[in-house]
């Protein structure tokens, strides 16, 4: 089968995701993206880019590197944030990377009343988090500091909003608002052979026009070529430990299933007054099982 050259970039790669997000030139497609995920709840009218490396206070203290960080006109910060893959302490991660936006607002000197300006951690994830504290049924999460008696918002300048976009599966002739088209733009733009009419706001025709490989320099195409190539590895890195996974858990469940059948035959063996010697072997679990069983 013929391969499909790709037209456009892929957003889900490091390159792509920052190409379109995390330039100044093409900060009216992330303000126009911040603003239909807030849905009014904030208004991003302009951004300013920030320095996206972070370190810590002394040269051992860890280092953050953001995808996309920047600073609102009334000073809030926006960490934006693309995840193709679960990370153990991913929680952890966000958290810690949070806090480097809210450290630097300590001005130098000594006066300062502690008055912090707000903090958006924005995390798209390309994966499902299994998180117990989501509801499984949504697509957006959003965190704050809460009593968690009343379930009131203790401390509303510190948020994160996580974003599974892995779960969202609907078609072009099912999107409804900007928020749905930039979220089946995030998942679905490098499959795209020409522009659909769904996706003929204004705002995308800076979209398809940055994303358009053909006016990618050689070095634009070296670079992208790279990020594919990494994302490329860890998506198959995850395929592989899912398959392993699955491998592993069919094969505990079919000893989970051998020794409950033994368990239930070494019942019925003791119940007809058998030795707990020939039980045992003839079911080929351990004597101390058996006579746990025995004693039950």
């Amino acid at each position: 089968m013929k391969q499909v050259e790709e037209r456009y970039i892929s957003l889900l790669t490091d390159f792509g995701f920052k190409r379109i997000f995390g330039t100044a030139m093409n900060k009216d497609l992330l303000i126009c993206f911040l603003n239909s995920l807030f849905n009014g709840r904030q208004v991003v009218k302009d951004v300013s880019y920030l320095n996206p490396e972070h370190v810590g206070d002394v040269y051992t203290d860890r280092r953050a590197i953001f995808d996309v960080y920047c600073e609102g006109e009334n000073g809030e910060k926006f960490i934006v944030e693309m995840q193709n893959a679960y990370q153990t302490y991913f929680k952890d991660r966000a958290l810690f990377y949070s806090t480097f936006p809210i450290r630097e607002q300590a001005p130098k000197g000594n006066d300062w009343d502690f008055k912090l300006n707000h903090v958006y951690t924005v995390a798209l994830l390309n994966f499902s988090m299994n998180e117990d504290a989501f509801d499984k049924e949504k697509i957006r999460h959003h965190v704050q500091l809460c009593d968690t008696a009343t379930h009131k918002v203790f401390y509303d300048k510190l948020e994160y909003i996580y974003v599974e976009i892995s779960k969202f599966n609907k078609t072009l002739e099912e999107l409804d608002t900007l928020y749905e088209k930039w979220l089946y733009a995030l998942k679905n733009l490098y499959k795209l052979t020409q522009r659909p009419k769904e996706l003929c706001d204004k705002v995308f025709d800076r979209l398809f026009e940055e994303a358009e490989i053909a006016k990618f320099t050689p070095q634009e195409m070296r670079e992208y070529e790279t990020s594919k190539m990494a994302y490329r590895d860890i998506k198959n890195s995850v395929d592989t430990a899912k398959r392993e996974g699955i491998e592993i858990g069919m094969k505990q469940g079919v000893e989970k299933g051998k020794h409950e059948a033994n368990t239930e035959t070494a019942q019925r063996l003791l119940a007809m007054g058998l030795p707990a010697e020939q039980v045992a072997k003839a079911t080929q679990l351990p004597l101390e099982i058996i006579k746990n069983l025995g004693n039950s």
